[in-house]
């Protein structure tokens, strides 16, 4: 079965709820795309060093990550952000 539904909008007020603190779920934007990085041990406290979830990491990452993008494939994709 192919799922054809495109993927649920969010505004950056609703990614900011998904903080670790305010509900269950620990989502980062990146380039767009809102990652679900709950289940991850390095953002259990909605923090990973001085990344906060909840929040678009585009410039903060592509300015001066250690890591590459890639580090996003083993997390789902569960929204886009919406402009």
């Amino acid at each position: 079965m192919i799922d054809n539904d495109p993927l649920p909008l969010y505004t950056r007020s609703q990614l900011a709820l998904r903080n670790g603190q305010d509900r269950d779920e620990i989502w980062v934007a990146y380039q767009g795309q809102i990652y679900d990085v709950t289940r991850s041990r390095l953002w259990q406290r909605g923090n990973h060093y001085e990344h906060w979830a909840g929040q678009d990491l585009t410039r903060e990452l592509d300015e001066d990550a250690p890591h590459l993008a890639t580090v996003f494939d083993k997390f789902a994709v569960i929204g886009l952000l919406k402009n």
